[in-house]
């Protein structure tokens, strides 16, 4: 009988503070530019230089933690964690190891599928290393870009309370929507802003000992983490399967080859040598800015979740879908209060009205970049066209014919109707005659309707937008259809 296995798996996420300049120096984080133009002798270790904490990536980290249920320390100190890579310049990482800035938070994951409280270890702040790019130069050369080197970083350690690559990956996403909407991360996961390291192990069902874990290194994106995770499992009960043991190292997750690969030996902490930086003051954190940075929390994506089903009357999944990016949650939250106050619907069905309409047509032509997004309409003049529906001036098809207007054109939804001559066909009057020609045409369809083949109702309303070239209200023709049709 084959062995029975459970997968456990701990997440250390790293996420990039969204200063300007970078932990310890005054060199700009922003991304994309030259090789080695955003360096200093700070931030190149070379001697002589002193490094000064950057106050605004403290306040962020705080925010962040706080954000996620964390405890911020009073007093923190930083560290220096040593090892040698080309990465490195100093020969060192200014990190934290034995008084971290915050720790013991926890994050609730809840979904049709996952459903698992995750403790939250630390949150820590540290440097970022440099980019190494192999196979430069000639070919055979690893070459360094140090723009990236010092760049301000939380890591959120998480403890080994996941139990598959579907909570990982909806672990990762909740961390992310988290700080995207505190300001703290632009969660861009193409540019590495936002990446993590997966420690990942498996023991017999029932076991309390955690197994040999494996570290899978840099995976920053969501599908990968899934496919990581899970390849690395199989390949785990192989190795003990076959009467092998799990060795612990580092591995590097192959997208072209959809493998793990081993990358070095796994190192502890002790392989570090951490020491208190001599170049460093402890950070003390006054309990009034703690205070003062809870309180200024934004309403957070679960929070908004709640909110959005129980007065806005979206269901869990609209909502799910809503608050997944802030840009997408505030469009949606202004056009449905500007619908409330044109005075056209309620504030549910004014919710339920934009965020269907969000989901249908506007997320299609919504481009985000992390926190950066490009929106195709601003909210009021979404609200402006979802009044029109509402009003019976358009039906819900032509509705989405002057939304793609409006992109193009940039003009107003009352200018395109205008323009296009798309006023709905409302007037009673008109309306009746034109279904009374319908009937007059189909006598025997009317015949079979009044003998009971009612499904015929769809056939009529049909031959009516027909005559009206799709401009009739639908709605208002279903009524006096029926009227007509039972007389």
């Amino acid at each position: 009988m084959a062995t029975a296995y459970e997968t456990v798996i701990g997440l250390e996420v790293h996420a990039q503070l969204l200063t300007r300049s970078k932990l310890f120096c005054g060199c700009s984080t922003a991304y994309g530019a030259e090789p080695n133009t955003h360096v200093c002798p700070v931030c190149l270790g070379l001697p002589g230089a002193l490094p000064v904490p950057n106050a605004q990536a403290i306040r962020l980290a705080i925010r962040g933690a706080l954000a996620l249920g964390c405890t911020v320390r009073e007093h923190s100190v930083f560290e220096r964690k040593n090892y040698f890579y080309p990465d490195l310049p100093k020969g060192y990482q200014i990190s934290q190891l034995e008084l971290p800035l915050n720790e013991h938070g926890r994050l609730q994951l809840k979904t049709a599928e996952v459903d698992r409280l995750v403790t939250i270890d630390r949150i820590h702040v540290e440097e970022d290393a440099a980019k190494n790019i192999h196979g430069g130069g000639s070919g055979d050369q690893t070459l360094v870009d140090f723009n990236r080197g010092g760049t301000p970083l939380i890591e959120i350690v998480s403890a080994p309370d996941l139990r598959s690559s579907e909570e990982a990956s909806e672990y990762l996403r909740r961390v992310r929507e988290i700080l995207m909407f505190c300001g703290v991360n632009d969660g861009n996961l193409e540019e590495g802003s936002f990446r993590c390291d997966a420690n990942v192990s498996i023991r017999r069902v029932g076991e309390e000992k955690l197994g040999t874990r494996t570290e899978l290194k840099n995976i920053n994106s969501f599908r990968f983490v899934r496919k990581a995770i899970d390849y690395e499992v199989a390949r785990q009960k192989a190795v003990l399967g076959g009467g092998g043991r799990i060795v612990q190292e580092t591995r590097l997750w192959n997208e072209t080859q959809e493998k793990t690969v081993s990358m070095r030996s796994k190192e502890e902490a002790m392989d570090y040598r951490y020491f208190p930086d001599p170049d460093l003051l402890p950070i003390v954190v006054a309990p009034a800015d703690i205070e003062q940075a809870r309180a200024s929390l934004p309403e957070l994506p679960a929070q908004r979740r709640v909110r959005y089903v129980e007065t806005l009357g979206l269901t869990p999944d609209d909502a799910a879908v809503i608050t997944g990016h802030p840009t997408v949650a505030s469009l949606f939250e202004q056009a449905a209060e500007a619908l409330v106050k044109a005075g056209k619907l309620s504030q549910d069905k004014a919710g339920k009205r934009v965020a269907n309409f969000i989901q249908a047509e506007v997320l299609r032509h919504v481009q985000t970049e992390g926190l950066a997004a490009s929106m195709p309409v601003e909210a009021g003049a979404l609200a402006a066209l979802l009044a029109t529906v509402e009003a019976g001036t358009l039906s819900g098809k032509m509705a989405k014919s002057v939304f793609a207007d409006m992109i193009e054109s940039g003009k107003s939804p009352a200018e395109i109707i205008e323009q296009r001559g798309l006023s709905q066909v409302s007037d009673t009057g008109e309306l009746e005659a034109i279904i009374e020609a319908v009937m007059d045409s189909s006598p025997d369809n009317v015949a079979a309707y009044r003998s009971g083949k009612t499904g015929l109702l769809g056939w009529f309303v049909g031959q009516v937008m027909k005559r009206t070239k799709g401009a009739a209200n639908p709605k208002l023709v279903n009524e006096i259809l029926r009227g007509k049709l039972d007389a």
